[in-house]
This record gives structure tokens, C-alpha cells and sequence, in this order.
């Protein structure tokens, strides 16, 4: 076991590297010049090239890298070039809510695909199946934002059960802070659940058709014995693949989502900062966002070993 997070982690340091070289090389390709911006309406060309100075936009790429590469392994992603806000401690306020938002939408993802998957694979031609793969496309076609919106609409305008928008942290009111979180978590929870209920149908029919499978329904075990404990268990590997995915997904913030429903995570950081070429925001963000997907995909190898005692014994 040690060996392979130690192989996993080697193979990880090339990735980040690239990943940093990319992240640091694309978004320099972002029009309009941030110091500029900050300079005011009177852009002073002595206040210009002190700010260039200041955050070295005044030596060359190859430079400006190696110097933020070298603030980044030392755990300083820098300071916001609007508020002069440190990043980390941007990054801190955010990921809580984003978080709470992704532990919530992977819960309903989980709710709605996996048994959708199973119950459509046990009953492949049947009309549940139909309508199980109908409902599958139909989260997977309709956009975020419309649904969010229709939400809002309904429950919230109409209806009056939820509130529309807004974010309050769980530490102020736990019950407020589940009500805020439980439409925007729904919207990518059924978008999310679509794709892991073709997944899981998937994995779970390929399953199905094996001769252990075929053997134990022969040896007269109850057709859900088969169909959980045999086939189900067997077929975890490429789900814990696609829910890690899934994960990484929602930490990176659901832009849309959180557009629509005003929440201060990920997304609406990433996307102020992006407006406002605030360089060294977009760098933190998708930095963090990148070693995140990083360590999902190595506790999904870990999961893997100790979900198939074939790999254990390899």
C-alpha cells in the first residue's frame, strides 16, 4: 500500500509542474493589463512601473515563474493584485463554503445515481429502465442555470419554502445554513446523479453478464443477494473512479451555480477574479483546484486496492 501512494505521489510531481506551467503561461494570455487597472483613471507612469515592480510584471515570464513557483513551495500564493488580500487566506474563506456545497451535491449524486444505476441494470428492457435512462439525459441536458433559475421560480418566489440566494456558514445557524444549501446542492446533485447512474448501469451490466453471476442465481440466491452483494460490490472500481471525478468536480466550483444562487465559493472567486485580471488569484485557485483532483485520484487508487483483494495480493 505504501508503495503505491509513494508511486502515485512521484507520478504527481510532473503533473503539477505542467499543470503549474500551463496555469501560469494561459492566463498571462488574458487580455487587458491588470496594472493599469489599478492604477486609476490618471495611470501616473511612475505609480505603473512602481506596481510592476512591486509584483515583478517587469521581468520576463521565465522569471516571473520561477519566482512564484519558488512563494508557492514555500506555502505563499501571493497577495491579490485588487485588495492586496493574501490568496491563502482567500482560498481559506472560500473552500469551506464550497465544500459544504460539494459534500451536499455528492450526496444527492450518490442518492439519485446509484440506485437509478443498479435498479436500471437488474432490470434491463423493462419500462423502469426506459424511464430511469430518460430521466439520466434529461439531467444531463438541462443546463444548470435554467434549472436553478426554475428553482428559485417555484420553491422560492411561489412557493415560499426556501430562500432564493445568500450563503450563511453553518457556526452562525446550522438549520439556515441547510436551507440556503439545498437547492443550489440539488442542481448539481441531478446533473452529477445522471452521469453516475450511466455509469453505475454500465459497470453494473457488465457485471450482470459474468458466469459467477449466472452461477450464484443457479445455486437459487435471492435476486437481490445477487444483484448487491455479488454484482454491486464487483462493480465499485470504475464507480469510486467516476465519483472521484465527481468530487473534484464540485470542489472546483460550480461557476453557474454558485452565480445563480449567490454563494461566495470557488466559482464566483475564480470568476471575480478573472474579471478583474487579478492574476494571482486565478493562479491560487486553479493551483489548489489541480492538487485537488490530484489526491482524489490517489485515494481512488488507494480505494481501489482495498476494494479488490486481487490488487492487494499484487
Amino acid at each position: 500500500m505504501l508503495r503505491l501512494v509513494a508511486h502515485r505521489a512521484l507520478v504527481a510531481i510532473p503533473t503539477l509542474i505542467i499543470v503549474s506551467m500551463m496555469i501560469f503561461g494561459l492566463q498571462k494570455m488574458l487580455p487587458g493589463d491588470p496594472v493599469l487597472a489599478m492604477a486609476g483613471e490618471d495611470q501616473n507612469p511612475q505609480v505603473i512601473a512602481a506596481l510592476r515592480e512591486k509584483y515583478h510584471l517587469d521581468k520576463p515570464l521565465p522569471t516571473q515563474y520561477a519566482l512564484w513557483i519558488g512563494s508557492v513551495l514555500h506555502g505563499d500564493l501571493g497577495n491579490s493584485l485588487r485588495t492586496g488580500e493574501p490568496v491563502t487566506s482567500l482560498i481559506a474563506q472560500k473552500l469551506p463554503v464550497t465544500l459544504q456545497l460539494a459534500m451536499f451535491g455528492l450526496v444527492i449524486a450518490i442518492g439519485i445515481g446509484i440506485p437509478l444505476g443498479i435498479v436500471s441494470a437488474a432490470n434491463r428492457g423493462r419500462a423502469i429502465d426506459y424511464g430511469s435512462n430518460v430521466l439520466a439525459l434529461s439531467g444531463m441536458s438541462i443546463p444548470n442555470f435554467w434549472l436553478g433559475i426554475l428553482l428559485i421560480f417555484l420553491v422560492s418566489v411561489r412557493w415560499q419554502w426556501l430562500p432564493s440566494s445568500g450563503y450563511v456558514p453553518p457556526g452562525e445557524d446550522l438549520w439556515m445554513s441547510f436551507k440556503t444549501m439545498v437547492m443550489p446542492a440539488f442542481v448539481l446533485g441531478a446533473a452529477l446523479g445522471a452521469q453516475l447512474m450511466r455509469h453505475t448501469r454500465s459497470a453494473m451490466l457488465g457485471v450482470l453478464r459474468t458466469d459467477y453471476i449466472r452461477t450464484a442465481r443457479a445455486k437459487g440466491l435471492l435476486r437481490g443477494t445477487v444483484v448487491l452483494k455479488h454484482a454491486f460490490r464487483n462493480a465499485l472500481i470504475p464507480i469510486v473512479t467516476v465519483l472521484a471525478l465527481i468530487f473534484g468536480e464540485l470542489l472546483a466550483g460550480a461557476v453557474l451555480t454558485e452565480q445563480v444562487f449567490t454563494i461566495p465559493g470557488f466559482g464566483k472567486l475564480v470568476v471575480d477574479a478573472v474579471f478583474n485580471r487579478d492574476y494571482a488569484v486565478v493562479q491560487g485557485v486553479v493551483l489548489v483546484t489541480a492538487v485537488s483532483f490530484i489526491v482524489l485520484n490517489l485515494l481512488a487508487d488507494v480505494l481501489y486496492v482495498l476494494l479488490n483483494p486481487r490488487l492487494r495480493r499484487a
